[in-house]
């Protein structure tokens, strides 16, 4: 049952009675799926109308004014009069699958995507998942169809009820049952709605308290893997400074808007029980950051300064705790990476010449000096806090060394074509991926953490805390403007191993 006051759609399906007990009077029965705050509002229900000619029915969204309004109607579906449930399983699986098409729709991709479930019976949550899948399809049809007076009142609501524990806990559900594919595309659907509906506000002067400033969970399996995925849309980020209160550059904050932060973190774990003590090991598989466009090309040329103006990871910092550390004996970290070497060599000698008799004679001057630097573009550092692990990833300046999240660049190097952050997606040297992102691997950036625990723990669960904070940075890449900003990210969740 879905909580959080949200109405549970599914049982309600569910336990309708046989078409021949509906009204005769009316061909469709409705539920309440958002009261409006004020008297004066119609509300949002969830309508099913029925064709007895063709013998089908469909779901309807619809806005209950004197005349209503239909917001969303589904694909049409048939139906036997005869049966005691009217909206049999398979009826409610292809609907489950019209209702995640729809989302997906909404998104900046038209595609036709290719969605597949196992039998309803065997989907872990299946009434959580539907209500869920359901309310994100309101929450979106509510931002881009709901007249303007019913729109903000029932956002309100829905924000609530998207920001709730149940949302969380059945969202993990839900994106397990996606795939990782499917996955992306619904969260870039879902923050370019949210992006929108910032933007409005932003225009209007008003601000808005977005549903939550990420979506983010935590998978903990028994095969040694910790992943933590996380989704963010740019607008939605705190900014930490920018050069000036505002852009003043339309086209450049179209671009800087329609942007998501995906992020990756996996983390592979063992647990080695020894004579004394237990050693439980944690090393870095992949850390990987986005920065995800939320609308396509063409738009973002038109309305925007190009695809390569968005921001870039500057620094990542985790922070990784048992939560309970009663059993926790020590923890120990591996090495930082090593600072930059420097290397300076002296040549000196004399060279001249003249033409005496004896041919072996001969006066040569020369005086030099070289010094080469190399520098890696991201430092890696680990420190420990009380029990705590802290893993610390840097960019710095590949020019002076500075660090990029905590400077700000000099106009001159703004308007230097040759600055190492211009075309920084394009040049041989970039300290990115082409596509804008970063992906660290535990052989080159930070190999992991140890916690030695006493052996009383044995055959217990442990919960770690994962804290996070994540830096984006914009400096321009080939636009011509002053503006910079850095945007920070914070996000915490739960991971759970069991010490056997």
């Amino acid at each position: 049952m879905a909580s959080s006051g949200f109405p549970d759609i599914f049982s309600w399906i569910q336990s309708l009675p046989p078409i021949s007990q509906w009204t005769p009077k009316s061909s469709n029965v409705s539920i309440s799926i958002c009261s409006s705050p004020s008297s004066s509002q119609p509300s949002l229900k969830l309508s099913i109308p029925i064709n007895p000619q063709t013998a089908t029915l469909s779901f309807s969204i619809i806005a209950d004014f004197n005349l209503p309004i239909a917001l969303w109607t589904s694909k049409h579906f048939k139906f036997s009069p005869n049966n005691i449930k009217p909206i049999n399983q398979e009826t409610i699986s292809s609907l489950l699958v019209n209702v995640i098409e729809d989302v997906l729709h909404y998104g900046s991709k038209k595609n036709n995507f290719l969605i597949k479930f196992l039998k309803l019976d065997s989907i872990a949550n299946l009434e959580e998942v539907f209500n869920l899948s359901f309310l994100a399809l309101l929450f979106l049809v509510c931002i881009y169809e709901a007249p303007a007076g019913l729109r903000s009142g029932c956002l309100n609501i829905l924000k609530n009820y998207l920001a709730d524990c149940w949302s969380r806990q059945a969202s993990k559900s839900l994106m397990k049952l996606l795939g990782s594919n499917l996955e992306e595309e619904w969260m870039r659907s879902m923050n370019l709605a949210i992006t929108n509906w910032i933007v409005e506000h932003q225009a209007e002067q008003r601000t808005v308290k977005t549903p939550s400033p990420l979506f983010s969970y935590a998978i903990s399996t028994f095969g040694g893997l910790w992943k933590v995925q996380l989704y963010c849309p740019v607008i939605a980020m705190d900014i930490e400074k920018s050069s000036s209160p505002s852009c003043g550059d339309e086209r450049l904050q179209f671009s800087l808007n329609y942007h998501q932060l995906e992020g990756v973190l996996q983390f592979n774990y063992k647990v080695i029980v020894k004579d004394r003590w237990i050693d439980v090991m944690l090393n870095i598989d992949n850390i990987r950051c986005d920065i995800v466009r939320l609308v396509n090309e063409t738009l973002m040329n038109e309305q925007g300064a190009g695809i390569g103006e968005k921001h870039f990871p500057s620094r990542i910092s985790l922070q990784i705790t048992p939560t309970r550390q009663t059993n926790v004996v020590s923890v120990s970290v591996s090495k930082s990476s090593e600072n930059p070497t420097r290397e300076i060599g002296k040549e000196k000698g004399i060279e001249g010449s003249f033409e005496p008799p004896n041919p072996y004679l001969a006066l040569k001057v020369s005086a030099g000096e070289t010094i080469t630097m190399s520098l890696k573009p991201w430092k890696f550092e680990e420190s420990v806090y009380g029990y705590s692990a802290k893993l610390n990833w840097f960019l710095h300046d590949s020019v002076d060394g500075r660090e990029v999240f905590s400077s700000k660049p000099s106009k001159f190097q703004l308007i230097n074509p040759k600055a190492w952050f211009k075309d920084r997606y394009s040049s041989a040297y970039r300290p990115f991926t082409r596509q804008g992102g970063i992906i660290f691997a535990g052989d080159e950036y930070g190999e992991g953490v140890m916690w030695k625990v006493d052996k009383a723990a044995l055959g217990k669960t442990m919960e770690w805390e994962i804290r996070g904070w994540i830096w984006l940075t914009y400096w321009p890449n080939k636009h011509k403007t002053f503006y910079t900003e850095t945007r920070r990210l914070e996000f915490r969740e739960i991971l759970k191993l069991t010490i056997a």
